[in-house]
């Protein structure tokens, strides 16, 4: 027979509202599963065995730095969150969700919409498409009343949305749409400000109960700092209180870390490894310390070069670009780009598209301003490597151009 400890409900969607609810009322646990197919489960408060009391909220970090870690949301740092969303919009609204809901932006549609009243209209396309969205924001639209409408993607997925008239025309009667999850292009965001689109850039992390910097701003209550080695520090009550292990027998126990710890106030604060710039309080995140590729002796930022390049690049027909590199005898590393092209190429990119050298030197001649090391290589595939919620995945994109390097690649890659 199962301990209480080990004892948990699987729930459905349509059971999460009220399960949200008994884990701000400090009544059960909620446990998002590790990827986006499995349940959520519920589970008694005595399953914690920490200090102080139990939390909400266990959830698990996407693993970009390494091995996914689990973190504990405190009541308060989820209410936090969602009600400083509401502040920093048109207030309580009804909201769409096409996110996975084991990720917390995913999580967080469905908290805002329960503490607003309305359950959100829910994806139910297994992949995201221009149609579907369209479709979705409809049926939002027409339940919305007197409410404003909102709703949540990655930048892969406005990607989308723009290329499709229908869904490009939907998301602009929505009041606001937050986009966040990955490094951004100023030429995406040009786009979508030619369609009429309300979007707010979000900054945030699990630990942080998603977003908490918007358009650069921080929601009252949190304190932005910059760390001697360049890195951004997070404070506040929206800051996850601990990472937990959870044991075979569903005991959750705190774990030591130096990443979440107190600051000399006593708040709550998360030593990211995001470098970031402060400019009279605004935020600008400059990427991943833990991405930069040092070449030949430099220092390279894949997020500066990709957000540099793309905006002259994608005028030729690329639609999206990530920088990785590949390892080289003179280097180290070698500066390399990964291309998904959109709709509109033009001819002299199509005449490149067999050679990774030549479309290099191609795109890396037009005008766009970057100085300092640039691809030497592009290679063209059909998708950019992705995890679940939209972020670059780095590791598999350095692997998959050293598999493109090799001798009996083809290209461009299908």
């Amino acid at each position: 027979m199962d301990s209480p400890a080990m004892q948990a409900t699987e729930l459905t969607p349509s059971e999460l509202p009220e399960a949200i609810d008994r884990a701000l009322n400090g009544d059960s646990i909620l446990v998002l599963p590790r990827t986006r197919d499995g349940a959520i489960a519920e589970v008694e408060p005595g399953s914690w065995a920490g200090s102080g009391p139990a939390p909400a909220l266990i959830l698990f970090t996407s693993g970009s730095t390494g091995a996914a870690k689990g973190v504990a949301l405190s009541a308060e740092a989820l209410t936090t969150s969602a009600w400083a969303t509401e502040r920093f919009l048109a207030g309580p609204g009804v909201w769409h969700l096409c996110l996975p809901v084991n990720h917390i932006a995913g999580f967080q549609v469905e908290l805002r919409a329960r503490l607003a009243g309305r359950a959100p209209v829910r994806t139910t396309s297994a992949r995201f498409t221009g149609d579907s969205f369209a479709a979705e924001i409809e049926d939002l639209l027409t339940g919305a009343g007197e409410r404003p409408a909102y709703t949540s993607l990655v930048p892969t997925q406005l990607h989308r949305v723009l290329e499709n008239e229908q869904a490009s025309a939907a998301a602009a009667r929505c009041e606001a749409i937050l986009l966040g999850g990955s490094s951004i292009s100023p030429a995406l965001l040009d786009r979508a400000d030619e369609r009429g689109l309300s979007i707010v850039r979000t900054y945030g992390m699990s630990e942080t109960a998603g977003g908490c910097v918007y358009d650069g701003i921080p929601f009252d209550g949190v304190a932005v700092t910059i760390s001697e080695a360049g890195t951004i520090d997070l404070h506040g009550d929206v800051v996850a209180e601990t990472y937990v292990d959870i044991g075979d027998d569903g005991t959750i126990t705190a774990l030591p870390s130096t990443t979440l710890t107190r600051d000399g106030q006593g708040r709550r604060m998360i030593g990211t490894s995001d470098l970031g710039r402060l400019d009279a309080g605004v935020l600008t995140v400059l990427g991943r310390a833990d991405d930069i590729i040092i070449s030949g002796g430099e220092n390279v930022s894949p997020h500066a070069l990709e957000t540099g390049l793309l905006p002259s690049w994608q005028k030729h027909g690329i639609a999206e670009v990530l920088v990785t590199w590949v390892p080289d005898e003179e280097w180290g590393k070698r500066i390399v780009g990964l291309v998904r092209l959109g709709d509109d190429v033009d001819s002299a990119v199509e005449e490149t598209l067999d050679s990774p050298r030549g479309l290099a030197r191609l795109l890396t001649g037009l005008d766009h301003g970057m100085g300092g090391l640039l691809p030497t290589e592009v290679f063209v595939v059909e998708q950019i490597p992705n995890r679940s919620i939209g972020k670059p995945d780095r590791r598999a994109a350095a692997d998959l151009a050293l598999r493109l390097e090799g001798p009996d690649a083809e290209y461009p890659m299908k």
